[in-house]
């Protein structure tokens, strides 16, 4: 793979799997040296083993989103252990309830919302002043597809993705003649341990969802997001980019 982040590090929030995983694995590839986050600390341990078993530079640090001194420390211990922090994905996230709006728990929605929204919120708050102190930095956060349209049975999703869209095109207004830029990614329906749950006739009704006819892998997603944190997308700051089998143009 080019080397597009020799002497940078990276840093990537649910990287124990699916697209973070493929996020942090791209990263390395590239030359960045890599701080790996997730809550199960067994799959962000396998994930720096398989790093570093390719050749690449990795350490796992572990961090729930959803609280902010996690977050804070999460920087912390990135620059403690590599000195500075150049790329963020911020990528942790959770599905939720499958429930219209007036049945959805308020728990299950505040849980949602702390870790898809707020847990986005409180990384940027900290990244962001780390890559002033080098110059400048790229940011990738996770959307959705669920970020631009509604769907039913996803009230706290589809509002934690859309509020994600938010603070994105936010930030990168803030921070992008400071030379940061800031980005999302919305990709479809991607097969990745959020799915296993699902059984078959809703696996198959989701590909019927995408006109390309079948779900995202966790590779083509993370594919975009090396690009749009590499000087190759030196232009791109504020965007939102659909990587949906063009589930949103029907």
């Amino acid at each position: 793979m080019e080397q597009l982040f020799n002497g940078k590090v990276a840093l990537v929030t649910g990287a124990g799997s699916g697209i973070g995983e493929k996020v942090a694995m791209l990263y390395a590839a590239g030359g960045a040296k890599v701080i790996v986050s997730d809550v199960n600390d067994l799959h962000g341990e396998q994930t720096v083993s398989d790093i570093r078993k390719s050749g690449g530079e990795a350490a796992y640090v572990k961090c729930d989103v959803g609280n902010p001194e996690d977050c804070r420390m999460l920087v912390e211990k990135t620059i403690e252990h590599y000195g500075r922090l150049d790329i963020a994905c911020n990528n942790a996230g959770i599905g939720g309830e499958a429930k219209f709006t007036a049945d959805y728990s308020v728990e299950t929605y505040q849980k949602v919302i702390a870790i898809n929204l707020n847990g986005v919120f409180y990384c940027m708050k900290y990244q962001l002043p780390a890559m002033l102190k080098n110059g400048g930095g790229a940011i990738v956060n996770m959307a959705s597809i669920l970020g631009v349209v509604g769907t039913p049975t996803a009230a706290a999703y589809v509002a934690a993705k859309h509020g994600v869209i938010g603070l994105t095109e936010t930030a990168a207004a803030e921070y992008s003649a400071k030379g940061i830029r800031v980005n999302a990614v919305c990709p479809g329906y991607i097969n990745t341990p959020l799915l296993d749950a699902m059984d078959a006739n809703t696996k198959a009704a989701l590909v019927g969802m995408h006109p390309i006819g079948r779900l995202g892998k966790p590779e083509e997603v993370a594919e975009l997001v090396i690009w749009l944190s590499s000087d190759k997308a030196s232009f791109v700051t504020g965007s939102k980019y659909l990587i949906d089998g063009a589930y949103t143009a029907v």
